[in-house]
């Protein structure tokens, strides 16, 4: 079916248009992980990456890391949930290979929200009195311009806030479930996708189908419809997610992500996963 509107492509195109050094945005596992993407990008070695996953990533990040494909990476957590500790990004960081910028879920959001509202920072007060604002340089705690004391006069000090800059991504790449003739994607709840895409100079969608039909035409579902004016390039990619979910319509492989999380825990048990499962991209039923 031809799309009217983002450029209709294979995957290993779509990632193609990625090039080495690109900040790029990636989504949680329970958001639409676009892990075929993710062994393309791979397969054509891009380098240099600079993850900033909203706001956590699992295999995808680990994945990525792993094959030497980032460079740095801001996220609330890169972990593989219940099977396990990332083992390829805790090697990295331990190692050296790898900037972590820490950060957290809202601080995450916020940035993002700062550059899709055009603004150079966004405030956050739930900071305040942890430790990662000693390792994050680049937000600055100010004292609210606009607080005043108990007898009404200004006072300096007192109502601390911290501002977080503006992030502007690279490129946004996403997994959703499908997209329209017109090139209308169809995300569902999931707004943190929305937040990421118009943060981002460019957006790249793999989806499961393309479906004859106009989401926008039916006010009632317009609401989870991510428009195409914001999306440069569709791909279709069945199975798109695996071996994670995709909501509505198919459950994570726990089988295939405890293989992973097992193989991963050395170089040479990730290379031989590599080789089997990305070099030698399979079919999944």
């Amino acid at each position: 079916m031809m799309i009217t509107g983002p450029k209709i492509s294979t995957v290993d195109d779509l990632v193609a248009t990625i090039p080495n050094g690109t900040r790029l945005g990636v989504p949680a596992d329970y958001s639409g992980v676009p892990m075929t993407a993710t062994r393309a990008l791979i397969r054509r070695k891009v380098e240099d990456l600079h993850l900033y996953c909203l706001p956590l990533t699992t295999i995808q990040g680990d994945m990525l890391i792993g094959a030497g494909c980032v460079t740095s990476i801001e996220a609330a957590a890169v972990t593989l949930g219940e099977y396990g500790l990332a083992p390829r990004f805790s090697d990295a960081f331990e190692a050296g290979e790898l900037d972590m910028r820490d950060s957290t879920c809202p601080a995450l959001h916020a940035q993002l929200q700062a550059a899709e509202k055009g603004v150079p920072f966004m405030p956050l007060r739930g900071l305040l009195g942890t430790d990662i604002l000693k390792h994050r340089p680049d937000w600055k705690v100010i004292d609210n311009p606009f607080a005043t004391n108990a007898h009404g006069s200004e006072d300096e000090y007192a109502d601390p806030i911290v501002l977080l800059p503006a992030t502007k991504l690279d490129v946004a790449l996403i997994h959703a479930q499908s997209a329209d003739r017109n090139g209308n994607v169809w995300i569902g709840r999931k707004r943190d996708l929305a937040t990421m895409v118009h943060a981002a100079d460019r957006t790249l969608v793999t989806v499961e189908e393309v479906r004859d039909t106009d989401f926008l035409e039916n006010e009632n579902q317009t609401a989870g419809v991510l428009p195409a004016l914001y999306v440069d390039e569709i791909a279709v990619a069945p199975n798109g997610a695996w071996p994670c979910a995709l909501h509505g319509l198919y459950e994570e492989d726990a089988s295939e992500l405890r293989a992973y999380a097992s193989a991963a825990r050395t170089r040479d048990g990730f290379r031989r996963y590599l080789d089997e499962r990305v070099f030698q991209e399979l079919e999944v039923a």
